[in-house]
C-alpha cells in the first residue's frame, strides 16, 4: 500500500480511483475505491484486540474517508482531461468543499480516542 491519503498511482486499479487513507495513529490502513469498497486493509495485531463493532466502525469510516478523497481526486482528472462541468456533475463525484465539510463533521462526532499513541515500528 501507499502512504496514506495518495492516489494510488492516479487512477489505478482496472479503472477505478482508488485512494489510501489511515486512522490517526496509522494502525488501521485502507485503500478503497471512490464507490468506498474496500481493495486492501491493513491492521495491526494491536488493533485486533479492540471491540470487533469498533474495528468494524473504523474500517468503514475509513472507506469512507477512502471513497471522498479518490472521488475528488477522480474530479480533479476529469476536469483536467478537459470534460464538461456538466458531465462532471452527472458523475455526482464531491467537490473540495463536500470532503472537507464531511470531515469536519467526522471529526466533531469520532468519538473512539485512541488507546494508545505508541505504536510497533
Amino acid at each position: 500500500m501507499s502512504e496514506a491519503g495518495t492516489v494510488n498511482g492516479g487512477a489505478a486499479e482496472g479503472d477505478w480511483a482508488s485512494l489510501v487513507v489511515a486512522n490517526t495513529s496509522g494502525s488501521i490502513r485502507v485503500r478503497a475505491t471512490n464507490q468506498g469498497l474496500p481493495l486492501a486493509v491493513k491492521v495491526e495485531s494491536a488493533e485486533l484486540h479492540r471491540d470487533p463493532t469498533q474495528l468494524a466502525g473504523e474500517v468503514l469510516r475509513l472507506c469512507q474517508k477512502a471513497a471522498n478523497r479518490a472521488g475528488l481526486a477522480l474530479r480533479k482528472q476529469l476536469e483536467e482531461a478537459g470534460l464538461g462541468a456538466e458531465a462532471i456533475a452527472r458523475a455526482n463525484l464531491p467537490t473540495e468543499a463536500d470532503v472537507a465539510r464531511q470531515e469536519i463533521v467526522e471529526e466533531q462526532d469520532y468519538d473512539h480516542e485512541p488507546q494508545s499513541w505508541l505504536r510497533s515500528v
